[in-house]
């Protein structure tokens, strides 16, 4: 049984046949319409139809789509995505109606850690909290080998936890959340601190940059860290202590077998996951003594929305 996961960005709508063992067969890729209920709905049903168009007839069951926003607990409607322009949206109604196949839709981040739990990073575990540190923070629980939703389907939004009261002001409303601090806006916002008050420390960083400060991007502060630089690798310990900080936390309520990192931040590597076990093993309650949760990376990358949605719909 094929299935095909839709993975809906505020640039592109990426699709693939899924097959059960959480492989991509064929794959294709459109603009996301901006702010246009039908015309997404439209694109998913393209993108749909011509991966069917290329397998066996009726080998496709059904279609997964994730979506950045709150899905609700039937897994139908968008009850907001704010990159999308998107409220109170029946995407699984126009997209069923459309391609003539079961539709589920779920949260990309959910999606994302249902993939990694079943092929990649947390296969094995059965109690996985997925964090991905990309320009904020988002999670994904699978606590005894289900995808943990909530009773409204919004459980997980981690990166609106709040770490200190009163701190950094969020774009969700609220100050002091996790992503704020522990985040790769966070990380942009150290390193661009470091070249404005420090250049001379600073200074692979802003050779990377061409030498404007306002171009210490993520991609740069990451390459000049991989290359030793010393002001980079701070930056990175500053974060990595937040994500640590953050995971003691969730371990301290969830108690998982282990943590998956995935997100732009990740592809650090060795550079982040150092800083983040070292600082998660300090802030842990129940030291000595308790079992630690294991830290991995991610492993499925940019295609872990498209799996986990797939084998979501198999599901």
């Amino acid at each position: 049984m094929l299935t095909i996961g839709v993975d809906i960005g505020g640039t592109k709508v990426a699709a693939g046949v899924v097959d059960r063992d959480g492989q991509i067969l064929d794959k294709v890729k459109y603009p996301t319409p901006a702010a246009d209920p039908e015309g997404l709905a439209d694109v998913v049903a393209k993108a749909v139809a011509e991966l069917c168009g290329r397998q066996e007839p009726e080998s496709v069951r059904a279609v997964g789509v994730g979506v950045a926003g709150f899905v609700d607990e039937d897994r139908a409607t968008i009850q907001v995505a704010v990159n999308l322009g998107l409220h109170d949206e029946p995407l699984k109604e126009r997209v069923q109606e459309r391609v003539g196949l079961p539709v589920v839709i779920e949260n990309d981040a959910n999606a994302a850690a249902w993939a990694e739990a079943r092929f990649g990073a947390g296969r094995g575990s059965d109690h996985i909290v997925c964090v991905t540190l990309g320009t904020g923070i988002g999670g994904g629980l699978v606590m005894g080998g289900a995808l943990h939703r909530g009773r409204f389907g919004v459980a997980a939004e981690v990166g609106h936890y709040r770490m200190v009261p009163h701190g950094r002001r969020c774009a969700c409303g609220n100050h002091g959340c996790w992503e704020q601090y522990a985040s790769g806006r966070a990380l942009v916002a150290e390193g661009q601190d470091r070249a404005r008050t420090d250049p001379r420390a600073a200074e692979r960083m802003l050779k990377l940059a061409d030498g404007v400060v306002e171009q210490v991007e993520g991609h740069v502060i990451t390459q000049a860290a991989l290359e030793g630089d010393q002001a980079a690798l701070e930056c990175f310990g500053i974060v990595g202590e937040w994500v640590g900080l953050g995971l003691a936390d969730l371990a301290a309520i969830l108690d998982p077998e282990c943590f998956v990192l995935g997100g732009g931040v990740s592809d650090a590597g060795s550079i982040l996951l150092d800083p983040v076990r070292a600082s998660f093993a300090r802030h842990v309650s129940g030291r000595p003594g308790r079992r630690l949760a294991e830290v991995r990376l991610a492993e499925l990358g940019g295609e872990a929305g498209i799996v986990g949605a797939g084998d979501l719909a198999r599901h």
